[in-house]
């Protein structure tokens, strides 16, 4: 299929006074989180909730920060996450992709909306049922 890139916009929702980031985005369904390289998380002054331990493509485990909240826009849609501060270029895992229901197109080569939920993202969720506790007589 190739590598399929698209253009996302990131932003620092705690921050609203620093303007957006409009970057060129590695869209990848076999990633889950977000990755930024340091200088994007430096120039969004992006806060480190935690770290966390990732595996890379060559086998080796290493420690990066989690930084968030980020605000990333496609088009007309949004999500929030946090994301992993790793590599030298964005790449868009499913999460977002999913959170703003967004699809790969392979024959395009192209990220894009859903088809069958053109104007606003879609999610399938299960309804949660209350289960009642069960009354002495």
């Amino acid at each position: 299929m190739g590598h399929v890139f698209a253009e996302i916009e990131l932003s620092n929702p705690k921050q609203q006074n620093l303007e957006p980031i409009k970057v060129k985005a590695l869209a990848d369904t076999g990633a889950l989180m977000l990755c930024i390289p340091e200088h994007i998380a430096v120039q969004l002054n992006l806060e480190t909730e935690s770290t966390r331990e990732v595996s890379v493509a060559d086998g080796r485990s290493m420690k990066v920060p989690y930084v968030g909240p980020i605000k990333v826009g496609f088009g007309k849609r949004i999500c929030f996450v946090g994301a992993l501060v790793l590599g030298d270029e964005v790449l868009l895992g499913a999460v977002p992709m999913e959170d703003m229901d967004l699809i790969i197109n392979p024959s395009r080569r192209e990220l894009t909306v859903d088809p069958a939920s053109p104007n606003i993202p879609h999610a399938r969720v299960k309804r949660l049922t209350t289960v009642r506790s069960a009354q002495t007589v």
